[in-house]
């Protein structure tokens, strides 16, 4: 079963952290954070990564659930994520940024880290509702 360990974009912003460093999850694991905010999930085969998180009962941002806006944007910091159709994303953001969608987002390797919540940066900002 995949295990995705995940860290919140406001918990990197508030502390001024870069999320591509790769002591990122580190310096997370060292706070005191919420299991919200920093931890791990097993995603069942077929399961979608905001599904996992519901089921822990985690409230992740998320709207449309049908890949229609950004707002459940993660980026993947190792590991990939396979998606479903989406309708909102570009290549460039897919390819070169790693930006995937959690609500249509499947992990696609045994350990997937990610940075959730990053609807809050800049180039996707114009797509959340």
């Amino acid at each position: 079963m995949p295990t995705v360990e995940y860290l919140n974009y406001e918990v990197v912003d508030d502390n001024g952290w870069d999320m591509y460093d790769d002591d990122v999850f580190g310096e997370a694991s060292d706070m005191d954070l919420d299991d919200e905010d920093y931890g791990s999930l097993e995603v069942n085969e077929g399961e979608y990564i905001l599904e996992a998180a519901e089921a822990q009962g985690y409230d992740w941002p998320f709207s449309c659930r049908a890949g229609a806006c950004a707002n459940c944007a993660a980026i993947v910091l190792e590991g990939d994520i396979d998606m479903d159709m989406q309708q909102i994303l570009s290549d460039e953001e897919v390819e070169d940024k790693n930006v995937r969608l959690t609500c249509i987002g499947s992990p696609d390797a045994d350990e997937v880290k990610i940075v959730y919540n990053a609807k809050h940066l800049d180039y996707l900002q114009n797509r959340v509702i």
